[in-house]
């Protein structure tokens, strides 16, 4: 078995223990509170791509299927039955791309669940959310987690290049429907049709990375008194 396949495998289990961990402490609701709150936070950051008719397809595409409050458990067991099989299935590049989202998606899960430890019974705002950020001390992984969401945005610019990749995506829907993948197939679909027409990947990928990697140090660096957070409901 490949790396790729390997580190997919891992970002699944990884995913799947924390969700257990979830559903047996009672933390979906408070999980996909936070998740919803920072989701509006981050189209309050980006609002002029969020406005954008050129730029807003791939901003849905990562609130949807990588930041928002989703439950991603049907895909990922559907991930989980057909992993041997991906290589024969998918591109090189299109398996990377979803390494990368994998990973990107455990990851953050893993983030959340620290914030909402810290939280405890707080009141989620601008400020709880400050200061529990600062106390989680995890900067390394935040500054992973930007690097993965830069790299999976390179990633997909790459795969819509792939010679057919539209025709294979087309192609294999009622297969994947009929193979009980169809999550998985949305997934892949939805990122290809969101960054198909974005021209210029950088022009999209470059203004978040530098904004949201701003914010993270403000967040780690910045006293009390001085919250970068925009408020929002």
């Amino acid at each position: 078995m490949s790396n790729t396949l390997e580190n997919i495998i891992l970002s699944l289990q990884h995913t799947q223990n924390m969700q257990k961990h979830i559903a047996e402490n009672n933390l979906t609701t408070h999980i996909r509170h936070l998740q919803a709150w920072q989701t509006k936070r981050l189209l309050v950051t980006h609002d002029d791509l969020w406005q954008s008719k050129r730029f807003k397809p791939a901003m849905q595409f990562f609130i949807d299927e990588l930041y928002g409050p989703k439950d991603f458990s049907q895909r990922d067991n559907e991930l989980a039955r057909v992993v041997p099989k991906m290589a024969k299935l998918l591109p090189d590049k299109a398996l990377l791309s979803l390494q990368a989202a994998l990973k990107l998606n455990a990851l953050s899960l893993e983030l959340d669940l620290s914030l909402i430890q810290d939280l405890g019974k707080n009141t989620l705002d601008h400020n709880s959310y400050f200061a529990s950020y600062k106390a989680c001390n995890n900067q390394t992984k935040r500054e992973e987690q930007i690097q993965l969401l830069e790299n999976l945005g390179l990633d997909l610019a790459q795969v819509v290049k792939i010679s057919g990749i539209s025709a294979i995506l087309m192609l294999s829907r009622k297969p994947a429907k009929v193979a009980g993948v169809k999550s998985l197939h949305e997934f892949l679909e939805k990122g290809f049709k969101s960054f198909k027409k974005l021209g210029n990947v950088h022009d999209f990928i470059n203004p978040i990375i530098l904004k949201e990697r701003k914010m993270m140090l403000a967040l780690f660096e910045n006293d009390e008194n001085d919250n970068p957070l925009p408020k929002v409901n």
